[in-house]
């Protein structure tokens, strides 16, 4: 039993190490991203029109840093602003779908080629979604439900995101990228960083538990395996950042390339809850034309994917191996402390400031 506790634990170390510099540096661009980006960017660029709107809320939703919780009072405040149901499903789709912070663990713990197609499938799902929700949905286009307004990138809902409510934003250089690290590793890490502990530790349980060779064994290649994924997938709730350990342990044990891009797809767009709420915001049939896309788009981009390993030569499960062969750096070691430290940190301050708000009420 203890063996088997210290192999998870060494297992889960590891992935920490190799994954923990870049989850810094996703982290430091996205306090960038929301201490330069003007606070109604997005809002003032969605909020009007179809087509274009569609092909805009994709692209800016690849970069954002939400998680699938987070984005939903920052779609609301969209659809409150007056965009169409097909933008508010596009950037519903890409932006929990990836970020800076997942794009940057991805490149650490998977390979170059799904580091580039992750986001780029992310954007076509959102662009297939958001265009057949404009064409099949012609119910009447309302105001959106009286839900919490855009605000900004810090947008989140329930007491799992771990944000507060932001004051005016600074005006010179270094306030805005005070305010814009202080968000990053304080808000952003409270939110995402528990999650993606929780992945490095099934990361780490899936490498010391299961055989090498069980997906091979009793899933083969091919359809099947997507099929398996997107079953688990669908009602899972897994952020970007925390699906990529588990798709990198997975992949040491056989798991396609294709059924790798279905869960990293699928996992952090859709869960029970997100799918509750999206209804309310874009209402049920579009709803239904979200899953619908997210489903379909992650199955024909996996059989892409396979396709052009394929045609390339390249496979995950080699590259990922490779990678835990290069052994353990100072930089990880130093980077995983101080990634652990500031977790910590985030939720410390989280849990003290909800017993703060729960003394108050009482």
């Amino acid at each position: 039993m203890i063996s088997t506790i210290s192999l998870i634990l060494f297992e889960s170390w590891d992935v920490l190490v190799d994954s923990a510099p870049f989850m810094l540096f996703g982290f430091a661009v996205a306090g960038l991203l929301r201490g330069f980006l003007p606070d109604d960017f997005v809002s003032r660029h969605l909020g009007r029109g179809k087509g274009g709107s569609v092909l805009k809320a994709s692209l800016f939703g690849v970069p954002l840093p939400l998680c699938s919780c987070g984005v939903i009072p920052a779609a609301a405040g969209l659809r409150k602003q007056g965009a169409s149901k097909g933008a508010t499903t596009s950037f519903l789709i890409s932006t929990p779908e990836t970020g800076v912070d997942s794009i940057a663990v991805t490149w650490a713990l998977l390979d170059p080629v799904m580091t580039l197609f992750r986001p780029l499938a992310a954007f076509l799902t959102a662009m297939v979604a958001g265009f057949s929700v404009d064409l099949y949905d012609k119910e009447k286009e309302g105001p959106g439900p009286p839900l919490t307004p855009l605000n900004s990138l810090s947008s989140c809902s329930g007491s799992e995101c771990g944000c507060s409510g932001t004051s005016s934003a600074p005006t010179t250089f270094m306030g805005r990228l005070r305010s814009g690290m202080r968000f990053a590793f304080g808000e952003l890490l409270g939110d995402i960083g528990k999650w993606f502990l929780v992945g490095v530790l099934l990361a780490g349980m899936i490498g010391a538990l299961l055989p090498a060779d069980i997906i091979a064994t009793y899933l083969g290649e091919g359809i099947l395996p997507m099929l398996a994924v997107l079953v688990v997938a669908v009602p899972l709730y897994v952020c970007a950042t925390a699906s990529t350990p588990i798709v990198a342990a997975l992949a040491l044990k056989g798991l396609s390339p294709g059924a790798a891009l279905v869960f990293l797809l699928a996992g952090p767009a859709t869960n029970v809850a997100t799918l509750t709420v999206v209804s309310k915001i874009v209402g049920k049939r579009s709803a239904l034309i979200y899953l619908a896309a997210i489903v379909g788009c992650s199955l024909v981009l996996g059989m892409v994917g396979n396709w052009v390993y394929g045609a390339l030569g390249l496979s995950v499960t080699d590259w990922v191996s490779r990678g835990g062969e290069e052994g353990v750096s100072l930089l990880g070691v130093v980077s995983a402390l101080v990634l652990v430290g500031l977790i910590a940190r985030a939720l410390w301050k989280e849990r003290r400031h909800d017993h703060g708000h729960t003394a108050h009420g009482h």
